[in-house]
């Protein structure tokens, strides 16, 4: 998997992607929460569900019906009001593509059994073509050692750099919008 660091700098990039009247600290908590939420089944460890099993890692709670349904009820939660507008939808698709990028970040990184993308469709586990990401190892203890640093500068490459890159191409998109704005 890739680290819970990565994930959450996904999604607060992703939401750079609002109008400032949007664009809130509840509105990229909210983003990051979802982004880090899919990996809540390694608790199945705990009780010793299987890393292949339906509801073990990477599976069912990886899933693109996950996603959606997450951004569903995260939007319904939170946005009540703006559910069956355009903002509800932008919404519902931020929250759920935040949430789908935890299971394309994991596919592409170096370990695991893969990501249950279509799961309760298809219970296949797959990667992407493309797998530069270090994986990260389950546990704190594990994260604080020497595989953890080379995790963390793998997705310094291939997720920091590139989500600080669409940060500043939104901020500059905005700005060139507003003074166009002033000169007209």
């Amino acid at each position: 998997m890739a680290s819970i660091f990565a994930h959450g700098f996904t999604a607060y990039a992703f939401s750079k992607s609002f109008s400032k009247e949007v664009y809130t600290t509840k509105l990229w908590l909210l983003g990051i929460l979802c982004s880090i939420i899919p990996d809540a089944d390694v608790i199945g460890f705990k009780f010793g569900i299987s890393y292949k099993s339906f509801w073990g890692h990477r599976g069912f709670s990886h899933s693109l019906l996950v996603a959606l349904l997450l951004g569903i009820a995260i939007t319904f939660i939170f946005y009540n009001k703006k559910m069956f507008t355009k903002m509800g939808i932008a919404l519902i698709l931020y929250f759920s593509i935040c949430t789908a990028s935890h299971g394309i970040l994991d596919a592409m990184t170096t370990g695991g059994l893969g990501v249950a993308f279509f799961s309760p469709f298809d219970d296949m586990r797959y990667f992407l073509p493309w797998r530069p990401i270090q994986v990260s190892p389950i546990g704190a203890s594990k994260f604080f050692s020497v595989w953890g640093v080379k995790v963390l500068l793998s997705e310094l490459i291939w997720i920091a750099i590139p989500a600080t890159m669409y940060i500043l191409a939104t901020n500059y998109v905005r700005k060139q919008k507003i003074q166009s704005l002033k000169n007209s």
